[in-house]
């Protein structure tokens, strides 16, 4: 099952009404005025039963893709979690404990939306990683019971202001810039995928080019053991999103450096999942909005 979140587009312009929408090889089936959030938190069976009942074709020009969860409860992200990127960070070993920060709603955009560069910062950086949605709540889940917490996946941009990243030892302010967290399109159910969405190739391009390459068999912390380690401390709650962490050659690490900028294209493709594509753009400065 894939399912894809929108919001339609008026002649004008403007946006209009949001929804939820199926994906079956590109065709689109309208599911009506609906959030994926809530028909997660009503029970596999309501989510089964909107696509069963399914509804008009819809025209993919005629709309706009939003955030896959627009106010998801929390978004985990979790660094260094690949090998290989571990070893080109400032940190260099791998962690014996997963690096874990928030991502906040306000940060999200979708699929094709612009990620923006903000005025304070030309570190605007790429990272490709694999979101799991957790569709049953739990705490204190175990590790060989945590996939069956799992509802689905998608494809997530972490993408990153480098400088207020590593301004002090807490990630938190450079990983939630408005608008740098893109997510999406496709929900993709778990069923779809191998367990653990394991063993998949993830592919960033910046402009065409390949940036990073990576198989998310190559995580340090599977997403089994995220699962359980994180609900030891938190309960994990339906709709909430794990983002497992990104392979190597990210731009900071490169010499010279590579960050993203104004007319810039980024894709983050997933073997399985899908391809997730965002326009770069200049954040436009207070004084000018106001002009």
């Amino acid at each position: 099952m894939r399912l894809v979140s929108y919001r339609r587009r008026n002649q004008d312009g403007t946006t209009g009404s949001a929804g939820l929408a199926l994906n079956r090889d590109g065709e689109l089936t309208d599911l009506g005025p609906l959030d994926l959030g809530d028909l997660l938190r009503a029970g596999r069976g309501a989510l089964a039963a909107a696509v069963g009942r399914g509804g008009p074709a819809l025209d993919p020009a005629a709309i706009s893709y939003r955030p896959l969860l627009p106010q998801p409860g929390k978004v985990l992200c979790i660094g260094l979690n690949y090998v290989d990127h571990a070893a080109e960070s400032p940190y260099v070993t791998v962690p014996d404990y997963p690096a874990i920060f928030p991502r906040f709603s306000s940060s999200l955009i979708g699929h094709g939306e612009a990620i923006v560069r903000p005025v304070l910062s030309d570190q605007l950086d790429f990272e490709g990683e694999v979101a799991v949605i957790i569709g049953t709540a739990g705490r204190h889940i175990a590790k060989d019971r945590a996939l069956a917490h799992v509802a689905g996946y998608s494809v997530f941009n972490d993408a990153s202001i480098r400088d207020y990243q590593f301004k002090s030892a807490q990630w938190t302010v450079g990983k939630n810039f408005d608008d740098t967290g893109a997510f999406g399109p496709d929900f993709v159910s778990a069923d779809e995928l191998p367990a653990g969405a394991r063993g998949l190739k993830l592919e960033t391009r910046l402009n065409g080019q390949t940036v990073q390459s990576g198989n998310t068999a190559d995580m340090c912390f599977d997403v089994a053991t995220l699962i359980s380690i994180a609900s030891q401390a938190m309960t994990l709650q339906v709709g909430d999103v794990i983002v497992t962490g990104t392979p190597a050659g990210v731009g900071f690490a490169r010499k010279p450096p590579l960050f993203m900028r104004d007319g810039d294209v980024c894709e983050v493709e997933i073997e399985g999942i899908g391809t997730l594509r965002n326009p770069i753009r200049d954040e436009i400065p207070a004084e000018v909005r106001a002009a």
